[in-house]
């Protein structure tokens, strides 16, 4: 008997209601004559969600840490850091520009999480990807039921790169300890649409 919590919807109007916290980039690292946006290291951007980005802000970093921002609103932590509640991403463009990326309390201070152990490897969880909606039209031929499980960040072999594009962000948070409060079980995200017409919906549940 298969006695693992399944994933369901949503309350209607839940997810809506959430506030989402600040979060906090700064400028560790900056090639001089490098930046189109003539970033400096020291710059700071104040996010107002993971949602919001400052007016004018880079889109290739917003792209580039959207799996972080992601992760750390919905309460991921990173063991690999001295302040586990704080993360680093380097822009996309040659590597040339690296922030850090921090979580903001509701008075506007960074979040601490200090480190309780260096960790002694990647612990990666394993997670289960499965399709929740298909009109059956699409060109991989998906549908309702079909499974596929990961291992961390290790991509599964022959999937829609368009799907797992909006995949990714949901694994690399789960991997991390992300949780989704508005969902009927935390370890659990669903409506993952597909960007082609939405004629695919994924549902991804940590199974460990």
């Amino acid at each position: 008997m298969n006695m693992k919590p399944q994933c369901e919807k949503p309350k209607i109007g839940k997810a809506a209601a959430l506030k989402f916290p600040k979060l906090k980039f700064t400028v560790i690292k900056a090639e001089e004559d490098f930046c189109y946006h003539n970033y400096k290291v020291g710059d700071e951007f104040i996010l107002d969600d993971f949602t919001h980005a400052p007016k004018n802000f880079c889109l290739a970093v917003t792209h580039a840490a959207f799996p972080c921002m992601h992760a750390l609103t919905f309460g991921g932590r990173f063991p690999f850091r001295e302040n586990m509640a704080s993360v680093c991403t380097t822009c996309p463009d040659g590597g040339k520009m690296a922030f850090k990326i921090e979580l903001l309390d509701d008075n506007g201070n960074v979040v601490v999480d200090p480190q309780k152990e260096k960790p002694k490897g990647p612990n990666p969880k394993k997670m289960e990807i499965e399709v929740e909606y298909s009109d059956n039209t699409c060109t991989y031929g998906y549908k309702v039921g079909d499974k596929w499980e990961v291992k961390g960040l290790k991509t599964p072999e022959g999937m829609c790169g368009a799907a797992y594009h909006l995949l990714f962000p949901v694994l690399f948070e789960m991997n991390f300890g992300a949780k989704f409060n508005f969902e009927k079980d935390p370890n659990c995200k669903t409506g993952i649409t597909c960007p082609d017409g939405g004629k695919v919906k994924f549902k991804v549940r940590r199974l460990e």
